[in-house]
């Protein structure tokens, strides 16, 4: 998938503030966890999306902890890119995880921070479990969004999209692949959140928000679900 592709329409953008009602029904309701499978202290690293912070991923990781899974976030602050610091302590983090528990990892990336994830896969696929991409994106066309223009506001030295780079980056890593994504995405266009068809990758469709996937019930259970199935050894469905 590279064709050129338009941002979400504004009435989707707009729509986006729907997400805090979503927000209001998660502190009333929770993500209703009980009737997802159960983990066994299975190490999770959840990295936030562009302009977020770990407070934005809390609900998610909360959810996967409930689930009997140890979660991290990303205990960097605000994502406003990438660097070689923040590479660094990327990997440090990864390979400290990694070490901890004895097992690989299941990182999970919330738009931005799913690039992220999927690139730590690649370099280090025997440290990684599998990779869950929340709205992420990582196909299609690197201006399809409406955030590009405050991605290159912060970060002034790649104010051109370097485009080779980026198709470089659609093929998936060596590891199962899941991209959660959602049609009323108004962030990122939709089509630009899919991986492409492989042995190892799989496409989940959810309703609801960009804004609002890190605390959306049907991404829990999305990746509860898989993580339970993954780690009996079972393929993709």
């Amino acid at each position: 998938m590279t064709e050129k592709l338009s941002p979400p329409a504004l009435s989707l953008l707009l729509g986006e503030s729907r997400a805090m009602l979503a927000y209001g029904r998660y502190l009333l309701k929770g993500l209703d966890h009980r009737r997802l499978p159960l983990g066994n202290g299975q190490p999770v690293l959840v990295l936030p999306g562009f302009g977020a912070s770990d407070v934005s991923t809390r609900p998610l990781r909360r959810g996967l902890a409930r689930l009997g899974y140890t979660s991290y976030g990303w205990a960097q602050g605000t994502n406003t890119g990438m660097n070689r610091q923040r590479r660094e302590m990327l990997v440090t983090q990864l390979q400290a995880i990694h070490a901890r528990h004895g097992q690989p990892v299941a990182l999970v990336g919330w738009s931005l921070g799913g690039v992220f994830a999927r690139e730590l896969a690649r370099v280090f696929p025997d440290q990684v479990s599998q990779v869950f991409t929340l709205g992420s994106p990582i196909n299609g066309d690197p201006d399809a969004n409406n955030v590009s223009a405050l991605f290159r506001l912060l970060n002034p030295k790649h104010r051109n999209p370097d485009r080779e780079a980026f198709f470089d980056r659609i093929n998936a890593p060596p590891v199962y692949c899941t991209a959660i994504y959602t049609r009323q995405d108004g962030i990122v266009s939709w089509q630009c959140c899919l991986e492409n068809d492989g042995p190892l990758t799989e496409n989940v469709e959810v309703t609801g928000t960009h804004v609002g996937l890190p605390w959306n019930p049907q991404v829990l259970a999305v990746i509860a679900e898989r993580l339970a199935r993954r780690s009996t050894g079972e393929c993709n469905a």
